[in-house]
């Protein structure tokens, strides 16, 4: 059974994201020392990409002054190493595929196994070009995340019956960030994940609020936040993590 499947285990989860770099790696560690501490069940780990094409303003800044900062992929495996000598939730890494193929394909996913990185998320890698991954993704157990949109319709049954790990459902169209309102009938998608896949599934995009965290929690295994989280850092930079801890406890209280 994979490490992503434990952390739904006991309920309702919470998933917050960050990007590695941003303001620097420091800061990016103790942050996510906090979440966990706060209680989240899973971390994303943005890899940082100059060309992120479904993020919103926030991540795209974050993207942006981690790059500009310096940071580099083999940095980030190195410091998943030193998080993986006191964190063991499950982590995953959330990038770009180009990031990936730069890298090197199976070089990349037989690192992640290496340092411990349970899945990855490859938002720009459509379902019919998913083998390129997947054959390694298989080889060395790294789970490739799948992503539903409202979009997939006629798709949603297929990609449910082969997803592992954990099923990624956006909640509504266009790129990641706080939406006031999320309108999308996700009730009716998240039963046709169910009725073929025994696999979890999480909402993402457009959540910000506790409000929002219990609503989408009620209909599905749990919520993914990403933006909000950049805001924080965003706004506190190095004096983040303590403001991080305070929101991601009260989005983990509210998905409970």
């Amino acid at each position: 059974m994979s490490n992503i499947y434990k952390a739904f285990e006991n309920g309702k989860v919470f998933i917050p994201f960050i990007t590695c770099g941003d303001p620097d790696l420091e800061t990016t560690g103790r942050c996510i020392r906090k979440m966990v501490e706060a209680g989240a069940s899973l971390i994303e780990l943005g890899i940082p990409f100059s060309d992120p094409t479904a993020e919103g303003p926030v991540i795209q800044g974050a993207n942006l002054r981690a790059l500009e900062g310096g940071i580099t992929t083999d940095q980030i495996f190195d410091f998943v190493v030193e998080l993986r000598k006191d964190i063991t939730v499950p982590m995953v890494f959330m990038t770009y595929a180009n990031v990936v193929y730069s890298y090197g394909s199976e070089k990349f996913i037989s690192k992640c196994k290496d340092i411990g990185i349970d899945g990855i998320i490859l938002p720009d890698v459509p379902y019919e070009e998913k083998e390129e991954f997947t054959q390694y993704c298989d080889k060395y157990d790294v789970d490739l995340i799948s992503l539903i949109a409202p979009t997939s319709e006629n798709r949603i049954a297929q990609i449910a019956k082969d997803a592992s790990g954990f099923i990624y459902l956006v909640s509504s169209l266009g790129v990641t960030g706080t939406r006031s309102e999320i309108t999308t009938d996700l009730g009716s998608i998240v039963k046709v994940i169910k009725e073929n896949s025994n696999v979890p599934c999480a909402i993402g995009f457009g959540i910000s609020t506790p409000e929002q965290a219990k609503k989408m929690s009620s209909i599905s295994d749990g919520a993914i936040v990403g933006s909000a989280i950049i805001k924080l850092l965003a706004q506190y930079g190095k004096d983040a993590p303590d403001h991080v801890y305070e929101y991601v406890k009260s989005m983990v209280d509210a998905c409970k």
